[in-house]
């Protein structure tokens, strides 16, 4: 593939999309890029809807740093509406046909909005919104301005980040969860009680096991049926009910797609000429929905279209799930359901009233799966062991507590200077503790600097205590050749 010729046209300007136009002129600068993007936005970073939501950025926060320079042609607001392999080009609504070497299709997802009474597809009624794209924040925001109520009809990740967001609002927000607990693809129903009691604390009303099942959308409110049911009004009501793969590009071309547009190890479609990455692809009988791999793909993809190295394979890492809203830090890994053989280790800590519950599943002295809620001060050393598979310690408590058998002495999580170089910090970017060091060393001795050369923190952005911890150390060191020394 890294032969197929330069003129490479990638259709989607989100956050995969935009991660690989950034990534092949890096690595190839004869490659010429054209991004089509059907949104009319700079690319933006979707995690950060929910602080946008909540008004702790404006939309200025939420940009990604656009690939630009000699090759590279940036459209937004152009969609693709053909493709057309035999003569490999595309054809926009704007009329215009651009021929390819290579294609990536980086069209993302769409949200699902529910089959229910009183309620067609798009375009929605006033009051109820989506909570997906820029336009779809914009449009609960420009509700929200003048509301008092929220409904959110979803309790997965995206519509928790949206309830939080608009209590922090202020508005009273209540959440409609069909599931007996939140989160049920990360969280087990302990952890999920936890979790309800926390939101109750910050405003926000959880009803699960429950469906909706009719939408009433008046002059001045919406009142919302459920199936047992009893009615809730409202002024605005968020629909979050998960997300589809925009597949319908792939599909008209004539390409394999199941749930999404199916991809090999080196992410090239049933056409050899044409990749997908992303929300959009399904890989292994899996498809995306977070940020880390979507962007592995991009990385992966960019050396095997240029050639540096046309071998390389794309290895999913098992996810790790961040719930970092005011008052809420969870992190979720492997399945929530744990259980297994007699080999298998479980270890737990509930705190209720705290709003801390800690669950650790070990399988031959490796940890295979975690939830993490609350006041976890082992939180960071977790994730690193899940991510790198690497031996748990002896003192299993300092994983649930923080602390060791003796309670003065500091473990791991506490010093960077015990953090191995080879300890991932950035799980969205793969980001390294040694990356983080080197980068130090070469000049970057700002959080600024230091985030400009590594993209540390421009995910989720849930590493960023963790990036402020080990550049205040670096900071305390003499030189930068002691914290190599330290850091080896």
């Amino acid at each position: 593939m890294g032969n197929s010729g330069n003129r490479i046209v990638i259709v989607g300007h989100g956050m995969a999309g935009a991660r690989l136009a950034a990534e092949l002129p890096a690595r190839s600068p004869d490659v010429k890029v054209t991004v089509l993007g059907a949104e009319p936005h700079r690319a933006y970073n979707r995690i950060m809807l929910s602080s946008l939501l909540a008004g702790k950025v404006d939309e200025a926060g939420v940009e990604l740093a656009e690939a630009a320079g000699h090759g590279i042609d940036v459209r937004p607001g152009v969609e693709v509406t053909s493709i057309d392999r035999v003569t490999r080009t595309v054809r926009t609504d704007r009329g215009d046909v651009l021929g390819y070497d290579h294609l990536v299709l980086a069209t993302g997802g769409r949200a699902l909005i529910p089959p229910l009474r009183g309620l067609g597809s798009e375009p929605l009624p006033d009051r109820v919104a989506v909570f997906r794209t820029l336009d779809d924040c914009r449009r609960i925001l420009a509700v929200a301005t003048e509301a008092r109520r929220a409904v959110v009809l979803g309790g997965g990740l995206l519509g928790l980040e949206a309830a939080r967001g608009l209590a922090t609002r202020g508005l009273d927000v209540q959440v409609v969860h069909p599931v007996g607990h939140l989160m049920e693809r990360q969280l087990d129903p302990a952890a999920g009680a936890v979790l309800a009691r926390t939101l109750a604390g910050l405003g926000v009303t959880t009803h699960l096991e429950v469906a909706a099942a009719a939408v009433d959308v008046r002059a001045d409110e919406v009142v919302l049926t459920l199936s047992d049911g009893r009615e809730i009004s409202t002024d605005l009501l968020v629909l979050s009910c998960g997300v589809r793969p925009d597949v319908a590009l792939a599909q008209a071309a004539g390409l394999t797609v199941q749930r999404g547009v199916v991809v090999d190890d080196r992410l090239r479609t049933s056409d050899p000429d044409i990749s997908a990455i992303g929300d959009c692809a399904e890989h292994d009988g899996m498809v995306g929905g977070l940020v880390a791999p979507a962007w592995e793909q991009a990385r992966v993809l960019s050396r095997v279209l240029t050639g540096d190295a046309p071998g390389e394979r794309y290895r999913p890492r098992p996810p790790v799930t961040r719930l970092k809203a005011a008052g809420i830090d969870l992190a979720a890994m492997g399945d929530p359901g744990f259980g297994g053989g007699s080999d298998v280790e479980e270890l737990s800590f509930s705190d209720p009233s705290r709003g801390t519950y800690a669950r650790l599943r070990i399988v031959g002295e490796r940890l295979t799966g975690a939830i993490m809620l609350g006041d976890n001060p082992a939180v960071g050393t977790v994730i690193q062991l899940f991510d790198r598979g690497t031996p748990v310690p002896l003192d299993r408590r300092t994983l649930l507590l923080g602390r060791s058998r003796d309670a003065a002495a500091p473990t791991a999580v506490e010093s960077p200077a015990l953090m191995p170089d080879a300890a991932t910090v950035c799980q969205c970017n793969t980001v390294r503790k040694g990356a983080l060091v080197r980068s130090w060393r070469a000049g970057a001795r700002s959080m600024d600097e230091l985030v400009a050369a590594t993209r540390a923190t421009t995910g989720c952005g849930s590493c960023r205590d963790a990036v402020e911890g080990i550049l205040g150390w670096l900071s305390t060191v003499d030189t930068p050749d002691a914290a190599e020394e330290v850091a080896a």
